[in-house]
């Protein structure tokens, strides 16, 4: 038997805020879409696109993206850098590289790029610019800003996130002997391309980014680093490797000598023939 609520006879009249405040509840009481329109008249809410910053992106490539996800000429989101007013650290001088934050960022037909890349920065500071970095930066005698440009190199040279802690230590073990790091992915920095290939020309160029020839760590990072390179920037895995190179996808051989090394670059070197690429930089550590 069903029983029904029965309202007193006397029934009291609803003024037209009130016939709102029921109509707006039980739309929302069946999960209407239309609760939006109905507010602005008619017009329905901009849903936003999703922007995507992958780990690993220089700051070019995230000027590009915005550019293009907002439709702005080409170069309108580096131009925006200069008054945006960014929260970076003074080291680096109001260069916003690796501090781009590698997130996926909501954008409307609102969006302009001065308030995103500082929304990037600020997300950066809350994940990266945290008491546990600062103070393992500390350990290893290094600012936020140089564990942020330590971190940009292992993100861009580790294979792998399991790799990461082991590329870390190369380059704490590199530093703590005053050896040049030797990384292809500065050399790629600034020459601004990405490639395996590091011929000994490449290794000659005249650039601070230069690790060949240049000891200690370039004087920026070389692009948004995530949540895990951080981390192994200041947890390293414990080990005496000062070598590696990615033999292959899936396989990062580390080396403590140089010959063991050797080595490892001398199969690398015969896969990439048999492949039918090029020889790869037969002396650098990485990859």
């Amino acid at each position: 038997m069903r029983h029904e609520y029965r309202p007193p006879q006397r029934r009291s009249r609803l003024t037209r805020r009130g016939r709102l405040a029921l109509l707006l509840g039980t739309l929302l009481a069946i999960g209407a879409v239309v609760l939006i329109p109905l507010l602005r008249g008619g017009e329905a809410p901009e849903i936003p696109r999703q922007l995507l910053i992958p780990e690993g992106w220089r700051a070019s490539q995230v000027y590009a993206a915005i550019d293009r996800e907002l439709k702005l000429p080409a170069g309108s989101a580096k131009a925006a850098v200069a008054t945006a007013d960014l929260a970076l650290p003074a080291e680096a001088k109001g260069n916003p590289e690796g501090y781009l934050f590698p997130a996926t960022y909501p954008v409307t037909s609102r969006t302009t790029p001065g308030p995103l890349l500082a929304y990037m920065v600020r997300t950066a500071n809350e994940k990266l610019a945290t008491r546990a970095v600062a103070d393992g930066g500390k350990a290893h005698g290094m600012t936020p800003y140089q564990t942020a440009t330590l971190a940009s190199i292992i993100e861009a040279e580790a294979d792998s996130r399991a790799d990461m802690g082991k590329v870390a230590r190369v380059v704490h073990n590199r530093l703590a002997k005053s050896m040049p790091l030797q990384m292809d992915s500065t050399i790629n920095y600034a020459l601004n391309r990405s490639t395996v290939d590091t011929t000994l020309s490449d290794t000659r160029i005249d650039s601070p980014f230069n690790s060949y020839e240049r000891q200690g760590l370039p004087p920026t990072p070389i692009d948004s680093p995530g949540l895990a390179a951080m981390t192994a920037a200041v947890a390293p895995t414990p080990g005496d490797w000062l070598f590696f190179v990615t033999v292959k996808p899936g396989d990062t051989r580390f080396s403590a000598t140089y010959d063991e090394h050797r080595k490892h670059v001398a199969e690398f070197n015969r896969l990439r023939r048999h492949a039918g690429s090029g020889p790869g930089q037969g002396a650098s550590p990485g990859k």
